[in-house]
């Protein structure tokens, strides 16, 4: 497979994997008892988005391999 063409799929398994791995370990701010004036009530408390690209980037390689 032509490298460009690895990279395109590549990038296309990250998104489709990224959207699977966002909701994991999510709690709400009413969960939490902590809304923020001025926000939703069912806004991620915390989000851990740098745990989820990592998580996204190492399963990725997985289903890419």
């Amino acid at each position: 497979m032509p490298i460009l063409s690895a990279i395109a799929v590549f990038i296309v398994i990250w998104w489709i994997v990224l959207f699977a791995v966002l909701p994991w370990g999510v709690r709400t701010q009413d969960e939490g008892g902590d809304v923020v004036p001025g926000s939703a009530s069912s806004a991620p408390q915390r989000p851990m988005l740098m745990r989820k690209i990592i998580a996204t980037t190492l399963v990725s390689a997985v289903v890419f391999a």
